[in-house]
């Protein structure tokens, strides 16, 4: 791995009104690239798909699976950032990019054993078991808590919801916020980072938390845009993912860039490779 400076990065303070600007540069990317994005929200609607056929009378389980789901999403958008940044320094983005980002995300990166070139896919490992201990622990709390069996949203809706007794609903959001919050703050800008520049998954970590700290407000908000559009996704019977999961995924390419700058990193080449002094924003 290349030798990085002490303090080869900055984090910029940002405000809350660019959180929307990073959505309108977001839907740009997609309108420009157009079927390429949607087909990962398609991919991504019909993973989501499936996995209530599986649990469709387990709701108990389907509610603790779909909003696990979203905790994997910024590894799975991996290409979606890739092909915003290929836009960004005008260059081909299309079909190859995605192919490349997926299966030689470092072209130029020598040694294959090192602990540097499987950054991503320990990151996706570590979102994989935060994903599967919360869904664990919130069929445990339901099945546990819950009065009668709940097998259907509509009995998710009546008897923890809108339950006249017991804490059941609200533990349940207190838990999922508690175990969202230090990922959100782990993962805001980490993988675009690790794709964009050689950094160990530490490092990456660390300067993401470094950005919420920073940004504790603009952050709030940019999560409760992620949230607020990926319930509508996922409200929508998925069929909102199609559009919500590039928007957001192109959207948070363009949220990295604005809040660090990362240009003194060692570039991590992928597919068409960036320059390692990329124009300013």
């Amino acid at each position: 791995m290349a030798k990085v400076p002490a303090h080869p990065l900055t984090i910029r303070q940002v405000s809350v009104v660019q959180t929307l600007g990073w959505l309108v540069l977001g839907m740009r990317d997609l309108v420009k690239l157009r079927w390429i994005s949607l087909a990962h929200g398609m991919v991504l609607s019909l993973a989501g798909g499936l996995i209530t056929l599986v649990a469709h009378d387990r709701f108990w389980l389907l509610a603790g699976a779909l909003s696990g789901f979203l905790f994997i999403a910024p590894v799975l958008a991996a290409s979606l950032y890739a092909l915003s940044r290929n836009l960004e320094n005008q260059q081909p983005a299309g079909w190859n990019t995605v192919w490349d980002t997926w299966t030689q995300w470092q072209s130029s990166h020598q040694d294959k054993y090192g602990n540097d070139y499987w950054c991503l896919v320990q990151f996706g490992i570590l979102l994989g078991l935060a994903s599967t201990g919360w869904v664990v622990t919130s069929a445990a709390l339901i099945t546990l808590l819950s009065d009668v069996p709940i097998h259907t949203p509509v009995d998710f809706l009546r008897y923890v919801v809108a339950a006249k007794s017991g804490w059941l609903f609200e533990i349940w959001l207190a838990l999922g916020g508690v175990m969202a919050a230090p990922i959100f703050a782990s993962s805001v800008i980490t993988m675009p980072l690790l794709l964009d520049r050689r950094v160990s998954l530490w490092q990456a970590v660390l300067i993401s938390w470094g950005v919420v700290l920073k940004n504790p407000i603009p952050m709030a908000a940019w999560a409760a845009i992620l949230l607020l559009m990926s319930l509508l996704g996922l409200g929508s019977l998925l069929l909102g993912l199609v559009l919500v999961i590039p928007l957001l995924g192109h959207a948070s390419w363009h949220a990295y860039r604005d809040l660090v700058h990362a240009e003194d990193l060692p570039s991590r080449q992928t597919g068409y490779a960036a320059p390692d002094t990329m124009a300013e924003r």
